[in-house]
């Protein structure tokens, strides 16, 4: 009877090791998977790391380009602003001008009141409304003796 306890023993024994031995080929099959997909994961973690240092890049070129024309932008508004201001003193000193013209060539070229003189900040803005209004005072003063002759 000990010999059959044996033999069921060892039976028992042997067909464990035969189940763990299938089982260890079914893990070690599942490690090879897991193995395989840990290198393609490594690949897209390297993909990505990479893409995220070209993205990280090309934002920084992009502040740089914004900053860039941020500042070129803001000249050219402050530049606008100035020569905006400009044409408008032009534009007062010109009707100034031209109504003192008017005024002139109206009264036939004499005149009982004093002309104001122009300030000397609109002398310098005003140099080609001036000889502008000089031309069109000489074609009215050419209308004005033409009609009267």
């Amino acid at each position: 009877m000990s010999n059959g306890i044996g033999m069921i023993t060892d039976g028992l024994v042997a067909f464990l090791l035969v189940v763990t031995i299938g089982y260890c080929i079914l893990l070690n099959r599942r490690l090879k998977l897991l193995k395989a997909d840990e290198q393609s994961l490594r690949a897209t973690i390297s993909e990505l790391v990479t893409a995220t240092e070209i993205a990280e890049r090309a934002i920084g070129g992009l502040k740089l380009t914004v900053h860039e024309c941020d500042m070129g932008l803001g000249e050219r508004l402050r530049k606008a602003e100035r020569v905006t201001i400009e044409i408008g003193r032009a534009i007062v000193a010109g009707k100034d001008l031209l109504g003192r013209l008017s005024q002139i060539a109206i009264s036939g070229g004499e005149t009982n009141e004093p002309v104001m003189p122009v300030p000397e900040a609109r002398r310098s803005d005003a140099k080609a409304v001036a000889a502008a209004a000089e031309a069109f005072a000489e074609r009215l003063r050419t209308k004005v003796h033409g009609l009267a002759a």
